[in-house]
């Protein structure tokens, strides 16, 4: 469904009322196209002093090729040139250059005074990120920190780029990820994303990466000779996942109920996918996966998307109702993942990825049942995480207010409130969605495990 209002506000007449009013003016959010480069404008690459992922981080930016600047940061320019990434000079009293990514390795942070270092490079350059553009703080994972003095301060960052992500309007996106102290060459992954447009939606969100064995890839086909399973398949979010995946080179399975199949055998024949149509609350669900992936080399990814909201408030809610949301939501994610689990029905380097909300993140007023089943789709993943073996990974994605039948339906004046309830003004679309889970997907994620990161625009529900 079109946004009318961000159509509104990029009319001449619509400036003119929104700057009177001072309503919320949504800017227009680049999105990822295939074939252009990961970052399509200039680069500004920080540092705190003795920072020790800088090396790590330059090398992705010569990987993706980058127009990459730094200022008069002697350390910085050293790591670069040891992985060849050349760093063009930086006047850092220059007010008029403009970057589409700004990145700052603050792994040097030990204490709370040092954290003047974030102040010391942001505010002079905090005006000139472009729109659409994206702030990434790169930090020690505080669990690892070698005192209590430098996981202190390495948490601290997530109230600045939080606050970033609020502050810098234009649709700019700030994440902060955390990396720990062996899992130097796990990076790649996390970073890539989050300076691309494949993030448009994703904003104050923190991302871990954990040392895991490193595979070397094609970048422009991620996925290539994997089979991935997406529940919930024949439309919406689910339709995107599937055309997203196929698109980085894996045979997807759709999997929906029967009663979908006309649109399963669509969406499957848009992308050179197959189709599973079976209730995946059945008790016998995760064998009749495991056998359709086998036809494939085997199940590399399975992506628990398939589920259903039945809105009532608490007083008012029938039990079946509460019984199909959770059976729906959860128990079958559950008995699914137990049934492949147990029975060698993941591949090696397998992964799994949930389909959260922030409802159940947050809450949400005549969703008690919803709330609940996402809740727990985060307690599967937390829980689950430290369990896997062979470099099977499980993370979760939480998607906010997303263009949808579902969100289609929803009263008006709630509806534009869901829109405008975030940091970008606007809701997201089901690409966003997708992109965040192919992230997880890939065969260079092995170091992320355990994650749950929003897709929300930054939503002011539960931030």
């Amino acid at each position: 469904m079109s946004d009318q209002y961000q159509a509104f506000a990029k009319s001449t007449i619509g400036k003119l009322v929104i700057k009177n009013l001072g309503l919320p003016s949504p800017t227009s959010l680049d999105r990822f196209v295939s074939a252009t480069p990961v970052v399509q404008g200039a680069v500004l690459f920080g540092a705190s002093s003795s920072s020790s992922l800088s090396g790590s981080i330059a090398q992705v930016l010569a990987n993706v090729h980058a127009n990459a600047y730094a200022g008069n940061n002697v350390e910085l320019q050293q790591a670069a040139a040891k992985v060849g990434l050349n760093l063009s000079a930086f006047n850092e009293g220059d007010k008029e250059s403009k970057f589409k990514v700004v990145i700052f390795d603050a792994s040097g942070i030990e204490n709370s005074e040092q954290l003047h270092e974030l102040y010391a490079f942001f505010n002079p350059i905090a005006r000139q990120v472009q729109a659409s553009g994206r702030v990434i703080v790169v930090g020690i994972n505080p669990e690892s920190a070698k005192t209590v003095k430098q996981a202190i301060a390495q948490r601290a960052l997530e109230g600045f780029v939080k606050s970033v992500a609020k502050e810098f309007k234009k649709g700019i996106a700030a994440n902060l990820v955390y990396v720990d102290l062996t899992a130097k060459d796990n990076l790649e992954s996390a970073l890539r994303f989050t300076i691309s447009p494949r993030s448009a939606y994703v904003s104050g969100q923190v991302i871990r990466v954990s040392k895991a064995k490193t595979v070397d890839i094609d970048w422009t086909k991620p996925l290539a000779g994997k089979t991935a399973v997406v529940t919930g398949a024949s439309r919406g979010i689910g339709e995107a996942i599937a055309h997203v995946l196929s698109r980085d080179g894996a045979h997807v399975i759709c999997l929906d109920v029967p009663q979908q199949q006309a649109d399963l055998d669509r969406v499957a024949a848009e992308i050179g996918g197959s189709t599973l149509a079976i209730d995946i609350t059945a008790a016998d669900a995760g064998e009749k996966i495991k056998i359709a992936a086998a036809e494939h080399g085997g199940l590399d990814i399975i992506v628990h998307n398939a589920g259903i909201t039945r809105d009532k408030t608490l007083a008012n809610m029938k039990p079946e109702l509460w019984d199909l949301v959770i059976n729906i939501n959860l128990s079958a994610i559950e008995r699914v993942n137990d049934y492949l689990i147990s029975n060698d029905g993941i591949n090696e380097n397998g992964r799994i990825i949930c389909v959260s909300s922030i409802s159940g993140i947050a809450g949400n007023l005549g969703q008690t049942n919803y709330a609940v089943s996402k809740a727990g789709v985060i307690g599967v993943v937390k829980f689950t995480a430290p369990l896997l073996k062979n470099g099977v990974t499980i993370n979760a994605v939480a998607p906010g207010f997303i263009e949808t039948q579902m969100t289609a339906a929803i009263p008006f004046a709630i509806r534009e409130a869901g829109r405008r309830m975030n940091s970008m003004s606007q809701g997201g679309l089901p690409v966003d969605v997708a992109e965040t889970i192919a992230m997880f997907a890939s065969t260079a994620s092995s170091g992320l495990n355990g994650n749950v990161v929003r897709v929300c625009g930054q939503s002011l529900l539960g931030a």
